[in-house]
């Protein structure tokens, strides 16, 4: 007998700001496990290229052009999915941003802007996309891509963990308010891992890749395709009963205090 808990076939999910990078490779790993895949973004260049590139990967993703921050641009886009693609059962809320800055020297404008992106966009979004699935009374999956800074700060980086941090607490709070309805919301938090956007970091002799390789148990930084199965598992019926939890994909990074890698 088919063992199905991980199939994803005709099941529908949106992965915004799926257009690189994270987001880019869990489509890619809920493609492969038989989702229909609908990424979007606030750029029609990044969307036109982000499809190209899923070709290659054998996925034919559909693109749509709207804004997670803006409740009218929202329920455009979703209603336009809905109408030309099919109602969603997965929603992944990737779209996220963050502003390298400490916080004596950050502009107001600027911290707000990080939560809004953060911390309302996924407000926003789901608030739109469980409308749908209670309406249908099918129930539906959505995961929160946090971070380590949900659970610790860094220097420079306070309105991302204040971001995180809360988008931690607003997982818990879908969670417990939208479980009667049969949706689980949960949350990955990755730690570092190897894309375009941390080529310039990761050579050999950088202080972050020597931070990094050094603090890391596992002593490399973590591949995009490995968020994969976390993210098939929370958008499966394998994680029926599981709710209001952060899976961290960190390396063991977290586990620790300090430094693991041993000297010669």
């Amino acid at each position: 007998m088919k063992n199905n808990l991980f199939d994803l076939s005709g099941k529908i999910a949106l992965v915004t700001g799926g257009t690189h990078g994270l987001g880019m490779a869990i489509a890619v790993g809920l493609a492969h496990a038989g989702a229909k895949i609908v990424v979007n973004d606030i750029s029609k260049e990044k969307l036109d290229s982000a499809k190209e590139e899923y070709k290659k990967q054998g996925v034919d993703a559909a693109t749509f052009l709207f804004d997670v921050t803006s409740e009218d641009s929202v329920e455009k886009g979703i209603s336009a999915i809905e109408k030309e693609v099919g109602y969603i059962d997965i929603l992944v809320n990737n779209a996220g941003i963050i502003r390298r800055v400490p916080l004596l020297d950050m502009e107001v404008s600027e911290f707000e802007l990080v939560l809004k992106v953060d911390v309302t966009g996924p407000f926003i979004v789901s608030k739109r996309v469980v409308k749908s699935m209670i309406k249908r009374g099918s129930g539906g999956k959505i995961i929160n891509m946090c971070s380590m800074m949900s659970e610790v700060g860094r220097h420079s980086v306070g309105a991302y963990a204040a971001a995180k941090g809360g988008l931690k607490m607003l997982t818990k709070n879908m969670a417990v308010e939208w479980a009667k309805h049969n949706i689980q919301v949960n949350g990955i938090a990755p730690g570092y891992f190897a894309t375009e956007q941390t080529a310039p970091i990761r050579v050999d002799g950088h202080p972050f890749n020597e931070l990094i390789m050094t603090r890391t148990p596992m002593n490399r930084w973590g591949q995009p395709e490995e968020l994969q199965g976390t993210a098939i598992y929370l958008a499966s019926k394998a994680s029926d009963f599981v709710t209001g939890i952060l899976v961290y994909v960190d390396g063991g990074m977290l586990a620790t205090l300090g430094k693991t890698k041993l000297e010669d």
